[in-house]
């Protein structure tokens, strides 16, 4: 492929841009099927700058990132809209946040079933399954869609 070209990835990502000898080369923008972006100047497929855009607009820095780090602990809403009066937490970025499945967890780019190790987007497609580390990284730092607390009888 030489020239202008809009090539779809086998992940649903769209590429639109220059291509030549069959690779990203000028400049291209990956749009992500999360509604995220990264505009780039490619050079034989590579690389040589460029900036991603998160769905919500936060535009990730390379340098001197502080989003939700320990020097600045805020979601981008929150930069962008206010903090929340006290004692009214949120959760995500997403305000409201996302519902979850009983039983399941939310671990950023779709649920997880931690008893079939399987996560699916949000769309209910399969996206992987969770080896070992990442099984262990779900259910101690991701938000569980709880079951019911079971009622005693007398």
């Amino acid at each position: 492929m030489e020239g202008s070209a809009e090539y779809i990835l086998p992940t649903d990502t769209r590429y639109v841009g220059e291509m030549k000898d069959g690779m990203f080369h000028g400049e291209g923008t990956l749009f992500f099927p999360s509604g995220s972006r990264f505009d780039a100047i490619w050079k034989k497929g590579l690389v040589v700058k460029g900036k991603y855009t998160f769905n919500d607009g936060l535009q990730y820095e390379d340098k001197h990132w502080h989003y939700c780090d320990s020097y600045d602990r805020r979601f981008y809403t929150e930069i962008c809209y206010g903090l929340k009066p006290s004692g009214i937490s949120q959760l995500t970025n997403m305000d409201p946040p996302r519902k979850i499945p009983l039983g399941y967890y939310d671990c950023g780019d779709g649920f997880y079933n931690p008893v079939t190790r399987v996560i699916k987007d949000y769309r209910n497609r399969f996206l992987r399954n969770a080896d070992d580390d990442e099984h262990e990284w779900i259910i101690r730092t991701c938000r569980k869609g709880w079951l019911a607390a079971p009622t005693k009888s007398l």
